[in-house]
């Protein structure tokens, strides 16, 4: 009995061995390494109006990944991801703050592997990732400030321009110029100041075809064949 039970275990590893080498030979995958940078392209228009938190999207990559010199993951790749939060925007011109999550990629042969992405390279970035268009109060404020500098500047130029219509006039035009602008400009700057205190911040719209800057965040082990 004891004769039979030791031939039955070898039999059965022995099968075992024969039906997971072949398998284990062919399992072969190509790492893209983490802090690899991606060039994506929205395949939909993704805002703060329309999308609410858990909407699906998906990017195309844009360029082939090589290892090797063997291109693991092709331009046309799909990558899906979702709306991880949205912030809607408030009073003090407290703009609404988008939130991007990436779930996946699609490989040439249909496989689904985990991405983890972040993007990069956005001037208007929170601190945590979120995507905005305008800040707050704040922003609001240098905002018209740059506005009340270019209204003073452009009337004080076209002061200066008096003088290729009658030679020397500009002495005369260019501060009544800029001093309209001065006070063109101070009207402005209080009146739009008053006006973003009351009123909410801008929406968060990434157009369809928009190109996202994203890196890798983890590697992620291809299949290859």
């Amino acid at each position: 009995m004891r004769v039979l039970t030791i031939i039955l275990t070898v039999l059965m590893l022995a099968m075992d061995t024969a039906f997971a080498s072949p398998y284990t030979a062919k399992a072969k995958t190509a790492r893209i390494p983490a802090g690899t940078k991606l060039s994506l392209q929205l395949l939909q228009t993704v805002d703060t109006v329309g999308c609410q938190e858990g909407d699906s999207f998906n990017l195309m990559l844009l360029c082939d990944q090589k290892i090797d010199g063997n291109v693991v993951l092709p331009s046309g790749s799909v990558i899906r991801g979702c709306i991880q939060k949205v912030k809607i925007s408030r009073r003090l011109s407290r703009g609404a703050v988008l939130y991007l999550d990436f779930d996946h990629v699609v490989t040439p042969t249909g496989r689904q592997l985990p991405i983890g992405l972040s993007v990069f390279g956005l001037k208007t970035m929170t601190y945590d990732g979120g995507i905005y268009k305008t800040k707050g109060y704040g922003q609001a404020l240098h905002d018209n400030w740059t506005k009340t500098c270019d209204i003073t500047k452009v009337s004080t130029n076209y002061g200066k321009r008096a003088k290729n219509v009658i030679p020397g006039s500009q002495f005369v035009t260019t501060p009544i110029c800029a001093l309209g602008g001065a006070i063109g400009g101070f009207c402005y700057l209080v009146g739009d100041s008053v006006a973003d205190l009351f009123k909410k911040g801008d929406e968060v719209t990434l157009l369809k075809g928009s190109i996202l800057e994203v890196i890798l965040t983890q590697p992620i082990d291809v299949p290859i064949s």
